[in-house]
């Protein structure tokens, strides 16, 4: 009987009260996109970031903003980061952080034109033969990479 007059009630609300119930009552959650970055000799561009925890060492990214297509976010964010241009990117899969509510989408690209550090965010960058990854690269960045290589097509 109660669920039966919310109910009513719900649907008799004005359209801007039932938004406002649903933003107050909605989890949040941010979404970033991440680019795993792979040259013509193999080696992998690593960022050695202001604002990544840790080492600051790892893979380009950032936010999605708001009504952005997560692909058009990857190319923003390196051109904005690195000033470089992609090929097609290529999904290479998605991953949730629980604990910090984030849905993280990761590219497999390849560059179409040379990376330099064009924002005040990115201290360094670097080409990274695969085999001989910095020693300061997190665990989880390596997993990230191990993981982007290996959903490539033909693989």
């Amino acid at each position: 009987m109660l669920k039966k007059v919310l109910g009513m009630l719900w649907r008799r609300a004005p359209k801007r009260l039932r938004r406002l119930g649903v933003y107050a009552s909605e989890s949040r959650f941010t979404v970033t996109a991440g680019a795993v970055v792979i040259d013509k000799e193999n080696r992998v561009l690593l960022l050695k970031h202001v604002f990544r925890v840790g080492s600051g060492l790892g893979i380009p990214g950032g936010f999605i903003s708001k009504g952005e297509q997560p692909e058009d976010a990857i190319r923003r964010e390196l051109r904005e980061e690195v000033e470089l241009e992609v090929e097609e990117p290529e999904l290479a899969f998605v991953r949730t952080h629980k604990h910090i509510n984030q849905v993280e989408i990761i590219f497999l690209c390849r560059p179409s034109g040379p990376a330099r550090a064009g924002s005040f965010e990115i201290q360094t960058l670097g080409w990274f033969a695969l085999d001989s990854l910095p020693r300061e690269l997190s665990r989880d960045q390596r997993k990230i990479i191990e993981r982007a290589l290996n959903h490539r097509p033909g693989s």
